[in-house]
């Protein structure tokens, strides 16, 4: 007799939910709590939102017998990492409207509101739809937002890049009608998304329970991998010829969180397993993301992600379940090389005349502040400029397309808002930085990243700068938790928070993202994080070889084994 599978309990909550209906409804009517019903935290992540809550302020609360203070980050999706002025103006005016009147932009190109109540989660859900953008799969158990080399120098390459990501992302996204009903009264502004004709959803995709956790799709032009491929399920690597669009090298099983005292649990990076023409490229994905569907891991989600799978079944096997799945086989990658998987910063130019400008956006905060107004800054050039505004993997910011005759009326509001310094004063280190959300709202978080990580790098630029090294792009990357959403063990320095005040370090990635980093040491505060990093970073500047990367030379000098693969990262 086969052995019962045990399914983990959001298994049961998706198999029982109605296509992602649940009793949201119900949770959103109830106005006795800010709170979701329990069942409905797990559901609302597919429409985008997380329930969150005001950690700084639970100590008091519990104090005054007062229910935590409960909110909602909207995760707003952005394939391929590009919006229109208008989206850009949209999504300002509800941050102030409805959110804590910022922006945040994601490691995934995405844009996150925060602190946004119960009580105005529809009007803002409906507010950025009305620019024909969504939230719907921004979370929960399904293909999240596909990401897409910002990279403008290839113009005409990239086009066809992120028109191959907006292909994958519309194909993968959930037909579920659920999210109209919900947020906008049974309306859509994306007829593909309804299932036109059908009395009942259904999802010819996904099933009815989903996927078994979530899963990331990434494309990526070399020579720069700003999009991270190998750090995602499926990492897309453009192969061009002549200018065009050949095809894609297909790198799968990608995937970067972990479990602290759990070895089994590991980062993994993608493996390579063959060439795709453009024009086959969605196939491929879908069909990779069925065996995952299939094959994936339902009874503990801390092994559900496809590398898991992978490494359980074979990377062998799985690629051969893939080519019967696809009636065909991939043919031999394709020669590429990697060069950074960091951004290029400041004016660039572009097709037609235009040009574009990459600011740094630390931590990827949009805000104002005394001397320092971003927010209104981009919220005035929004106002006139004609192209794009491309958000790139790494937290930054595109303007893309300017017109030549505005590109010196853009420039001025940049220098007189205090942003265009922010960029072009930095030391590479921090324009090479990573951090995510972390405390005061993510429930995951031990430690804090974003509001630490700058008052760390002020001390660590004082060593950057008096060892000459201010122009070396060395990755510096910080989150709260081992879940690894800034991709800290794709830094050439890494820090992971353990509690309040204490890291991990981890050196040894590669620049170009092609090799994992390695733990150092362990439950540093800021002064042994100092410590540490002082003389080797004094070590790096006096006895470096030519053109050689920090994680290259923690290598050399033997401070750290390389991470060959996921299996041997606690090694």
């Amino acid at each position: 007799m086969a052995e019962t599978i045990k399914l983990s309990e959001v298994e049961h909550v998706k198999d029982g939910s109605n296509y992602l209906r649940g009793t949201i409804d119900d949770s959103l009517q109830n106005r006795v709590t800010g709170a979701l019903n329990p069942d409905d935290t797990h559901l609302i992540k597919f429409h985008g939102s997380y329930q969150q809550a005001d950690r700084d302020l639970e100590s008091e609360r519990k104090r005054q017998k007062l229910e935590p203070l409960y909110s909602f980050m909207i995760r707003v999706r952005v394939p391929g990492g590009v919006a229109s002025a208008d989206q850009w103006q949209r999504l300002d005016a509800l941050s102030d409207a409805y959110a804590n009147g910022t922006l945040k932009l994601t490691t995934r190109q995405t844009f996150q509101l925060h602190g946004v109540l119960k009580r105005d989660l529809q009007q803002t859900i409906a507010g950025f739809n009305q620019v024909l953008m969504d939230s719907i799969a921004g979370c929960g158990d399904v293909n999240r937002n596909v990401m897409c080399s910002a990279n403008p120098q290839e113009s005409e390459l990239h086009r066809q890049v992120y028109e191959a990501s907006v292909a994958i992302s519309n194909h993968l996204t959930p037909r579920t009608t659920a999210y109209w009903d919900l947020w906008l009264n049974g309306e859509s502004t994306y007829s593909s998304a309804i299932n036109e004709g059908e009395q009942e959803d259904f999802e010819p995709i996904y099933g009815k329970t989903y996927l078994p956790r979530k899963f990331k799709i990434a494309l990526a032009v070399p020579p720069t991998n700003d999009a991270d491929v190998f750090a995602n399920d499926i990492g897309l690597i453009a192969i061009e010829q002549n200018g065009q669009l050949l095809g894609f090298n297909v790198a799968i099983g990608g995937g970067l969180g972990m479990t602290f005292g759990m070895s089994e649990t590991y980062p993994r990076l993608a493996d390579v397993i063959g060439f795709v023409p453009a024009a086959q490229v969605v196939d491929v994905c879908e069909k990779v993301l069925t065996i995952q569907r299939d094959w994936g891991n339902r009874e503990n989600r801390k092994f559900s992600r496809l590398k898991y799978t992978i490494d359980r079944v074979g990377l062998d096997a799985f690629v051969q379940e893939l080519h019967q799945r696809l009636g065909y086989e991939l043919t031999p990658a394709l020669p590429y090389w990697f060069e950074t998987s960091g951004d290029a910063f400041g004016w660039s130019g572009g097709q037609d005349g235009q040009a574009h400008v990459t600011l740094f956006i630390e931590g990827g905060r949009v805000y104002d502040k005394p001397g320092y107004l971003l927010k209104t800054a981009l919220r005035e050039v929004a106002g006139f400029h004609t192209g794009e505004f491309r958000l790139t993997g790494n937290q930054n910011l595109t303007i893309a397309n300017v017109e030549p005759r505005h590109r010196s009326r853009l420039q001025a509001i940049l220098e007189e808002n205090g942003v265009w310094s922010r960029t072009e004063k930095q030391t590479a280190l921090r324009l090479n930085s990573l951090a995510c959300v972390a405390l005061n709202t993510c429930s995951l978080a031990f430690a804090e990243a974003e509001r630490y990580l700058p008052q760390l790098l002020d001390r660590l630029d004082q060593v950057i700068r008096a060892n000459d090294l201010t122009d070396d792009g060395i990755l510096i990357r910080m989150t709260g938790c081992p879940n690894g959403c800034a991709r800290p063990y794709l830094g050439e320095i890494g820090l992971v928070g353990r509690a309040i005040g204490r890291y991990n370090l981890y050196l040894g990635a590669n620049h170009a993202g092609e090799r994992l980093n390695k733990l150092y040491k362990e439950m540093l505060d800021e002064d042994g994080i100092l410590r540490e990093l002082t003389p080797l970073l004094e070590a790096y500047a006096a006895e470096r070889q030519p053109a050689e990367r920090f994680g290259d030379f923690v290598l050399r000098r033997g401070l750290v084994a390389a991470t060959t693969h996921g299996q041997n990262f606690h090694a």
